[in-house]
């Protein structure tokens, strides 16, 4: 059976209050053993309700837990999604304020962007179609972080946690994802100026694309369109980095380009 409205609000509220005051929480599949992903979704569309509410707009949408390296660190093996919003783009280069950003216990990942021409609308979305909408990929770096106590979390916790997003940042590189093959593209990410982690376009689903296809079906079975000018990202090609103030990381990704962070108390 199905949460109640009035559950479902409980725990959205839960979400937005632990969110807005770096708070963690007790798992949600814990306290509700019978929540499934629809249910999930719901909770995290009201915990967007109240960013709206508060004045932030959203620019685009986001899977995660698409690679093995990161399923197999979190115990999740099928992907998330939620959404981006104005609010969480953070400039290329910037130094992010940890307590300013509201981040408990970030993670970063390396991913490749995609920045949509056209809509998209599933279910029946393909790989080509997502291709044919894409104006451009970028490189990008995505802060993920859990609003559950040290990432305890299910699949539906952390949909429900809007897909455990923090914060992101777009690289300055913009381009024509017909000019090369994203799966074979590699990443590379420095922190601190050393080499920690690499990856491949593939390691996401086999093909970004593929990944970025399966979110605008999954999505649109909840009537949820992909519209021209979003950004969605479509998950992690290495596995995630931990994140402590003082901490810069940089990413390459061949053929494509490049981003970079800082992170501060």
């Amino acid at each position: 059976m199905a949460l109640s409205k009035e559950t479902i609000e409980r725990l959205g509220d839960e979400l937005f209050a632990a969110l807005r005051a770096r708070e963690m929480l007790r798992p949600l599949t814990e306290r509700e053993p019978s929540i499934d992903i629809d249910d999930a979704y719901r909770i995290s569309l009201r915990m967007l309700e109240r960013r709206t509410a508060e004045g932030e707009r959203v620019v685009g949408k986001k899977i995660g837990v698409t690679s093995k390296p990161v399923q197999d660190m979190l115990g999740v093996h099928q992907p998330d999604f939620g959404f981006l919003t104005d609010t969480m783009h953070v400039d290329n280069g910037a130094v992010v304020s940890l307590s300013a950003a509201k981040l408990i216990q970030p993670r970063a990942e390396g991913e490749i962007a995609f920045v949509l021409k056209k809509d998209l609308r599933g279910p029946g979305v393909t790989e080509d179609q997502v291709i044919d909408a894409t104006d451009y990929v970028s490189p990008c770096f995505e802060i993920v972080d859990s609003r559950i106590r040290d990432w305890k979390i299910k699949i539906q916790d952390t949909v429900a946690d809007n897909a455990s997003c923090g914060v992101f940042v777009l690289g300055p590189d913009r381009v024509d994802p017909r000019s090369l093959d994203l799966a074979a593209v590699k990443m590379n990410i420095l922190k601190n100026g050393e080499h920690i982690a690499a990856g491949l376009g593939s390691a996401v689903q086999g093909h970004p694309a593929t990944a970025v296809a399966w979110l605008a079906n999954t999505l649109g079975r909840f009537g949820i369109p992909f519209l021209a000018g979003e950004i969605i990202l479509s998950g992690s090609l290495a596995p995630l980095l931990p994140i402590t103030p003082g901490d810069r990381f940089e990413m390459t990704l061949d053929g494509i380009g490049g981003a970079s962070i800082g992170f501060e108390n």
